[in-house]
């Protein structure tokens, strides 16, 4: 019999927000300091819109919002509005920089269809 305690310790927990890879939040970094500020954070966010009904949204922003999941990668401040948030849990976001892709990419494991150019889903 286990406690469950011990079944906790066992278990892997799923990501309850975004993942920032180490490359996507060093990007970032850049990107803070050369707008030359300190309060920027990261706000990913989904919106109504796009091919497949839904569109994803990153920008700098220094507003804290009721509801928001604020999760810390090394100094990077990534936030998440409470309607986003369950359509990201679980999302790793990297940057690419290569001659086939450039920019920042979402891997979306809550995504069932996504259109061709992928900037949205459904």
């Amino acid at each position: 019999m286990t406690t469950p305690a011990q079944t906790d310790s066992t278990e892997a927990k799923a990501p309850t927000s975004v993942v920032l890879t180490d490359v996507a939040a060093q990007k970032v970094k850049a990107l803070i300091e050369q707008e030359g500020r300190d309060d920027l954070r990261l706000r990913v966010a989904v919106q109504p819109g796009g091919c497949s009904g839904l569109r994803y949204q990153l920008f700098f922003d220094e507003r804290s919002l009721d509801g928001d999941v604020v999760t810390d990668f090394d100094g990077v401040e990534v936030v998440v509005d409470r309607m986003s948030a369950p359509y990201l849990t679980g999302a790793t976001i990297d940057f690419a920089d290569r001659i086939d892709a450039q920019g920042f990419t979402i891997d979306n494991p809550n995504a069932g269809n996504s259109c061709a150019c992928g900037d949205s889903f459904s």
